[in-house]
């Protein structure tokens, strides 16, 4: 077990950037220094105490400073650095033979900690992240976690931050394709990301006064989907907006997956031209795609974004101070608290199909697919 005194703590991000990210990091750095405590970041995600050898200057973990942190709550991205490969839980490594098995080396991990006297570490990421830190924190690391994902899909915590800026700038776009398609007289199908949570895809689509909006939650039947189209253009419109979330589904079917490799996550791609495809087969209609992407991971983060990943950030310290680990700061209006990671491990929060949200789209005209 580590000492029970904090004195010197570690932060790190990890998973997929989200914005919001510095401005969680600035809020841990200074409220840990306000404290007298020393702070250290680690560099994408666990490489830096895990993979020092990555870093030859010796550079892997950064004595973080008032100065590396003043002026960078605007700043998208992570000063850290991010990773959602190597997972050390699960270390793809080669065998005699010639075989890769996944190992768990996270007493590597934990060993690192202590040598650099490492008492608690702040866990900035989404799921994955989470469930690791998780792990460290069941060995004796003090733990808090805070929760980042532009996908809003974690549970027990209301938003996380990322969303907000995602979500603002995926209707920004759609707007401005509103304006194209006009002139054009043309389909245009946008792609967000939402591998398996439609929460960008819904709340943008309808912000964005889309026609259709197609998530994971609700398989669609494309000839459902045109025949809306046509009755949209029947009434005399002549083009339409269609939102697609990139985990989206055919009844029956499956993701559009463009790459996947035998121990790795799916690499998804390819929902929107799917559907743009099928949908100038079926309405004869021009049909152009907007594929955002990480577009939606980039950028300035919103006022929203900013005041929440500074209120996680300073929570977390709060959390340690006051004795907690193994627990993730959560959103829950209007304070901030503290869940067990065990509540939230591998567990997703998904579009509720009979939300308010989703009947408000429905009353408004628009089409799930269903």
């Amino acid at each position: 077990m580590l000492d029970n005194k904090i004195k010197r703590i570690a932060v790190n991000t990890g998973g997929g950037d989200a914005p919001g990210l510095n401005a969680v990091i600035k809020a841990v750095v200074m409220a840990a220094l306000n404290r007298g405590w020393e702070v250290l970041g680690i560099r994408d995600g666990y490489n830096g105490i895990f993979l020092p050898a990555n870093y030859p200057k010796g550079d892997g973990l950064i004595n973080l400073t008032y100065a590396d942190v003043k002026d960078i709550t605007s700043q998208g991205g992570t000063i850290l650095g991010t990773t959602n490969r190597g997972n050390p839980m699960k270390f793809p490594m080669k065998t005699a033979s010639g075989d890769v098995v996944e190992v768990d080396r996270s007493d590597e991990i934990i060993e690192g900690f202590r040598r650099h006297n490492i008492d608690a570490l702040i866990a900035i990421g989404g799921d994955g992240s989470l469930t690791m830190a998780n792990s460290f924190a069941k060995k004796g690391l003090k733990v808090i976690g805070v929760p980042k994902t532009i996908d809003n899909d974690l549970e027990k915590t209301n938003i996380t931050f990322g969303f907000d800026t995602a979500v603002s700038f995926a209707t920004e776009c759609i707007d401005r394709l509103h304006t194209t398609a006009e002139a054009h007289k043309r389909i245009i199908v946008v792609e967000v990301m939402g591998r398996t949570a439609g929460w960008i895809a819904l709340n943008s689509g309808i912000s964005g006064s889309a026609d259709v909006i197609l998530i994971p939650e609700i398989p669609y039947d494309i000839q459902k989907v045109a025949d809306h189209l046509h009755s949209i253009f029947n009434e005399d419109k002549d083009y339409a907006i269609v939102v697609v979330a990139e985990g989206a589904m055919p009844v029956g079917g499956s993701m559009s997956v463009i790459e996947h490799e035998a121990g790795k996550e799916k690499r998804l791609g390819g929902a929107g031209e799917r559907v743009a495809h099928e949908l100038q087969q079926l309405t004869k209609k021009e049909v152009r795609t907007a594929i955002l992407g990480h577009l939606l991971r980039g950028g300035s983060p919103t006022t929203f974004d900013r005041l929440l990943s500074l209120r996680f950030g300073a929570a977390a310290i709060r959390g340690l101070e006051e004795g907690y680990s193994g627990v993730m700061v959560a959103l829950n209006p209007p304070t901030v608290n503290y869940v067990p990671i065990d509540q939230i491990a591998n567990k997703l929060k998904l579009v509720n199909v009979e939300s308010d949200t989703v009947k408000t789209a429905r009353d408004l005209g628009i089409c799930f697919g269903d």
